[in-house]
This record gives C-alpha cells, sequence and structure tokens, in this order.
C-alpha cells in the first residue's frame, strides 16, 4: 500500500485504511458495507453451523436429538425411526439454508407402524399391522417433549411449533393437526394418505393447521398394491379440500419413487412451512 494509502481513517468509529478501493467518504461507506456483508456472512456460517451439530437429550428415558438454537422462532418436531437417523444430520443441514432461526427435535419411536398410525389396521404389505397408537404418542408430545424443551431450552412462549415427518410419520403429523391447535404449520412428506379410512376421517375432523406442504414422488402411486395406489389421487383430493377452506396448502411432486432422498424431501417441507410465515 502506498503512503498516501496508509492514514488512518475513521467513521462512526470504524477505523480503516484507505487506498485505491476506498477514496474519500462515499467510498469510506462502501468499504463499511463490505465489512458488514463479511460479518452477516461469519455470524450465518457459524449459525449454520451449530444448527447442525446434534446434541442428545433424554425425555423420558427417550434419547431425543436436538439440532438447532435456543430461543428460536420455530420449534421443529419430527417423529423418527431408527432408519432415518443416518440421514437426520443431513437432513438439518438442508433446512439450515433457511434464514430463519429453529430448534429442530428428531423423537424416536419404538414401533413404527404402532406408534404412528392413528387407529388399527391390518397389514398392507409384508406381515406387520398397524397398532393404531398414534394418540399415546401425540400425548407424549404434548405433555412430554414440547414442554420440557420449552423449560430447558427457554424458547418464548408463543414459539411456532412445525410438526413434520416422512411416510407415516408426515401421516401422523396431518392426524395430530386434527385433535389440536397446537401446531402451526405439517411439513408432511410423501406421507401415507393411502392409510385406510384416513380421507374419510379428515372430512369429518378437518386439520386445523393453517400452513400445510405435502409432497409425492412421482412414481409413488404406480404400484400394484391397491391399497398404496390410492396414495396419488388421495393427496391430490386432500391438497383440493384444504385450499377450498382457505388453508395454506402446497403441493411438491418431486422425481422418483416413496424411498428416493427421504432426507432432503423432508427438509424441503419444514423450509416451506417457515417461509411461509413472511
Amino acid at each position: 500500500m502506498s503512503e498516501e494509502g496508509q492514514y488512518l481513517c475513521a467513521n462512526e468509529g470504524i477505523p480503516q485504511y484507505e487506498d485505491t478501493a476506498c477514496h474519500g467518504y462515499e467510498s469510506l461507506l462502501n468499504c463499511k458495507m463490505i465489512f458488514q456483508l463479511l460479518y452477516w456472512a461469519y455470524q450465518n456460517f457459524f449459525r449454520e453451523d451449530a444448527a447442525v451439530t446434534a446434541q442428545t437429550m433424554q425425555i423420558r428415558n427417550r434419547p431425543c436429538r436436538i439440532y438447532g438454537e435456543p430461543h428460536a422462532e420455530y420449534l421443529l418436531l419430527q417423529m423418527t425411526g431408527e432408519h432415518e437417523l443416518q440421514s437426520m444430520d443431513s437432513e438439518v443441514a438442508a433446512i439450515a439454508q433457511s434464514a430463519h432461526h429453529f430448534l429442530f427435535a428428531a423423537i424416536p419411536v419404538e414401533s413404527w407402524n404402532d406408534a404412528l398410525s392413528p387407529w388399527k389396521s391390518p397389514a398392507v404389505w409384508g406381515k406387520q399391522g398397524f397398532g393404531g397408537k398414534a394418540a399415546d404418542t401425540l400425548r407424549f408430545l404434548t405433555e412430554q417433549v414440547i414442554p420440557t424443551l420449552k423449560w430447558q431450552l427457554d424458547l418464548p412462549e408463543n414459539v411456532k411449533i412445525i410438526l413434520g415427518g416422512y411416510s407415516l410419520a408426515g401421516l401422523f403429523a396431518l392426524w395430530a393437526s386434527t385433535q389440536t391447535d397446537l401446531f402451526y404449520g405439517v411439513a408432511a412428506a410423501s406421507p401415507s394418505v393411502w392409510f385406510p379410512g384416513w380421507m374419510e376421517f379428515e372430512q369429518q375432523h378437518p386439520i386445523q393447521a393453517q400452513h400445510i406442504y405435502l409432497s409425492l414422488g412421482d412414481k409413488e402411486e404406480r404400484t400394484k398394491n391397491a391399497v398404496m395406489a390410492a396414495v396419488g389421487d388421495n393427496i391430490r383430493t386432500l391438497r383440493s379440500q384444504l385450499t377450498a377452506r382457505g388453508v395454506d396448502c402446497t403441493l411438491e411432486w418431486n422425481s422418483g419413487g416413496h424411498f428416493k432422498d427421504a432426507d432432503l424431501r423432508t427438509a424441503k417441507a419444514f423450509r416451506w412451512v417457515m417461509e411461509e410465515s413472511r
């Protein structure tokens, strides 16, 4: 740097070296803006890094994975099976691309088919049926998980709670919203809306959340299983019914079948619901 470019100038208490890129007051403001942008990028880099670092919190002997920040604007809840845990970090990293501040809790379930099904139903594939214990799972969420997270992580009383999940966990999130108005939104990625009796039930017990994200893989309805083949028509009908009631609802079609990119599809669902608050 030249001698004339090495004198120290100050504006609003911020020291600056003037060189060929900073001549006069206007250039100094430009330099200040650059520093502000760099500082913003620094903050967001470390915020995102913190968001994808998991901690484990025991809630009634269940090891819940917690990501994100205390004092968050959004509380994201997802019921998870063991098969999803290995991709949970990548899911939360994708959610963290949002500018919103959130706390994410992955709550494990012991028996996927039993804990997330709203009522008993015989097996649709394989030999395992559905135990219909969703009411117990919802009670655990509302009476144990949410109060514990609010108290231990100092969440605001009016934190916006989004319940989401993939497949049967997506159906559980939709069903849970028929039982309570606690949830700001539902992030249902490839939800199991083929579940016997679901469409009729939702007609009689409407979803109460006002922000609903639905998605489906474009190959999911192409199956020889007659029950599961109804998923396409059911999700189209559900979206139409919700929209007609004035609910903020979207239906996104993803490329591929049911088991493709479940983590990224679920992340998109949570991000959409957060973005809809703007």
